[in-house]
C-alpha cells in the first residue's frame, strides 16, 4: 500500500536511482507467476534496502521472509566482499525460483537459503549479523526481535516492513486480527526499548529503521 497520491509516488520513484535491470526481469516474472506479488518489496523500497546496506557495508545480513528473493538481491549490493547473506523461508515451492535469481545476480555464492520455520532456524545461527530485515508473518514479529537483538551487533541495523498494515495500526482492533495485534504490540516494543533507537518511515506499507545502540 502507498499512503501517497500515485502521481507524487511515481515523481519520487522516477527521481531515485533506476531499477537494475534484473530486479526489473524478477518483479515481472513474479507478477506473471507467483500468487501475492504485492508482497514485492519494489523499485523504490528495494533501492532504498540497497543503499542503506551499502551505507552499512554489512559482513552479514539475515532476512526473515524471502519471497521470490528481491530484497535480498537489493541488501546483498552493500555485502563486504566476502560478506554473506542467510534468508529464511517456509515456503519449499519459491526455493528454485529464489536461486535461479540468486546465481544470476553474481551474489549467489554469498546468498544462504534456509528452508523452514524462522523460530527453529534462527537460534542455529551461530552467528551475528549487522542487519537484520524482518518481514514474515506479522503476528511473530516480536518472537523475532527477541531471537535476534543479541545477534545485532553494536550499531547494526532492523528493518522492519509492512509496519502501518494498510493503516489498521489505527483502526479499532478487530477480533481475532492476530497479524495487526502483533504489528502493534511490536511498533510498541522498537519504540520502547532502550537497546535501540527507532524511527518510522511512511514508505509504502511502512518500513522501521532501528539501530542497536
Amino acid at each position: 500500500m502507498n499512503f501517497l497520491p500515485e502521481a507524487l509516488d511515481d515523481y519520487i520513484t522516477a527521481n531515485s536511482e533506476d531499477e537494475p535491470e534484473l530486479l526489473q526481469r524478477l518483479s515481472r516474472e513474479t507478477h506473471q507467476k507467483i500468487l501475492q506479488p504485492r508482497m514485492l518489496s519494489g523499485h523504490y523500497q528495494g533501492r532504498l534496502l540497497s543503499i542503506i546496506s551499502k551505507i552499512a557495508n554489512p559482513k552479514c545480513i539475515l532476512e526473515i521472509g524471502t519471497y521470490t528473493g528481491y530484497s535480498a538481491l537489493c541488501l546483498a549490493e552493500g555485502l563486504q566482499k566476502n560478506g554473506e547473506l542467510h534468508t529464511i523461508d517456509i515456503n519449499e515451492e519459491l526455493v528454485d525460483f529464489q536461486r535461479k535469481y540468486f546465481d544470476e545476480s553474481g551474489y549467489g555464492k554469498q546468498i544462504h537459503q534456509h528452508l523452514g520455520d524462522a523460530l527453529d532456524i534462527i537460534p542455529q545461527l551461530k552467528i551475528n549479523f549487522d542487519i537484520v530485515f524482518i518481514d514474515a508473518d506479522k503476528e511473530n514479529y516480536s518472537k523475532y526481535f527477541h531471537l535476534i537483538i543479541d545477534k545485532l551487533n553494536p550499531g547494526g541495523i532492523i528493518l522492519s516492513d509492512n509496519v502501518l498494515w494498510s493503516g489498521k495500526v489505527i483502526e479499532p482492533l478487530k477480533k481475532d486480527d492476530k497479524s495487526t495485534e502483533g504489528l502493534m504490540e511490536y511498533n510498541k516494543l522498537l519504540k520502547d526499548d532502550d537497546r535501540i533507537e527507532t524511527v518510522m518511515l511512511p514508505i509504502r506499507d511502512g518500513l522501521t529503521l532501528s539501530r542497536k545502540k
